[in-house]
């Protein structure tokens, strides 16, 4: 099958290797029938995961449809089409009973697919613990509409539910990516009194401002943002900040445009160590919330899918066969034709 690898920091490459094989009881085989590309392989590309494990398949945003599966698995069965979790997680530990999933302490646990395992941009997948891992898509919903369940829209969706956010709040989203745009849709859902979005890419604004009319979008490198959100909230900054964008200046912008007491989430995956400043956070009493997706909420994705109140296919601007991925990866990472997200097809 093919199956795209990272061979060295700065190089992927395309391969042919044997389809996978269920390994313990808990495993199973997905056909994979779409898959994305997501920022996280650019950063294994560059060498900003260091548990990422040389000769792996990269790839874990991906739907399909179930192979085989083995004998604990009772969940789903063969013939299911399946959104397929980012996470790996036994369901059994301490961490995984508190909902903690991205915490999982087997070995196998956390991030794994496409990372420290063979992930999904080949044609098969292994997936462990495939229990917790493979959710069931509605015979109502689409692959394209499923495609995303597993990984940035579960971060929107973590990221939404830990910041706690109310009707009269004021939420500020810095990032106006794939991941920033399914944070978006998330908090929409919460109805809270005002969203402002931050984004410096004109394509992105555009594609925001069009879908999203009702979002207030500023672009830092125009407006002074600490004083545009102070201008429009109702207690000296925002109340609750989603920091999606993971550069140093939008670290720095979070924390300096929330109202004291507030509540910041930062979802970003940095490739460099962040500073707290914290004299001169001093007295703000800002409550952080930080961390990898705990992403155990792909059910109650899938059935607000289901119901039409998210839809993630306008994400979807272009499209490849599995065997071109390699000019899908240009256009991502050089952010070439106003893209935003790309399914593969395997």
């Amino acid at each position: 099958m093919l199956a795209y690898v990272y061979e060295e920091q700065g190089k992927f490459c395309m391969e042919d290797r044997e389809k996978p094989r269920l390994i313990n009881a808990t495993d199973a085989i997905v056909r994979v029938t779409l898959s994305s590309i997501c920022s996280s392989d650019i950063h294994i590309k560059h060498g900003a995961v260091p548990r990422a494990v040389k000769g792996i398949t990269i790839g874990h945003e991906m739907v399909g449809v179930v192979e085989e599966v083995g004998s604990e698995v009772t969940k789903v069965k063969k013939g299911d089409r399946v959104t397929v979790n980012v996470e790996t997680f036994c369901g059994k530990c301490y961490f995984c009973e508190k909902g903690f999933v991205n915490n999982c302490t087997d070995e196998h646990g956390g991030w794994a697919l496409g990372c420290r395992i063979d992930g999904g941009q080949a044609e098969y997948v292994r997936v462990p613990f495939a229990e917790q891992g493979l959710n069931k898509i509605p015979d109502s919903v689409t692959d394209e509409e499923a495609l995303f369940v597993g990984d940035v829209l579960a971060t929107g969706y973590w990221a939404t539910r830990i910041s706690e956010i109310e009707e009269e709040d004021t939420v500020v989203i810095i990032g106006g990516g794939p991941t920033g745009i399914c944070t978006l849709l998330c908090v929409m859902l919460k109805q809270p009194k005002r969203i402002i979005l931050c984004e410096t890419d004109d394509e992105r604004t555009e594609f925001i401002k069009k879908h999203y009319p009702e979002v207030m979008v500023v672009n830092p490198k125009e407006v002074d943002v600490e004083e545009f959100v102070k201008r429009n909230s109702d207690h000296g900054g925002a109340d609750r900040v989603l920091e999606v964008a993971g550069s140093s200046s939008t670290f720095e912008l979070a924390w300096k445009i929330a109202r004291p007491n507030a509540v910041v989430t930062v979802v970003a995956l940095y490739e460099e160590t962040q500073k707290l400043p914290l004299p001169q956070m001093y007295g703000k009493n800002l409550i952080f919330k930080t961390g990898g997706v705990d992403g155990c909420d792909c059910d109650a994705i899938l059935k607000l899918i289901e119901e039409r109140k998210i839809d993630t296919t306008p994400l979807i601007t272009h499209t490849f066969p599995l065997s071109e991925i390699e000019k899908a990866y240009d256009l991502f990472e050089n952010r070439k034709d106003g893209v935003i997200k790309i399914a593969i097809r395997p």
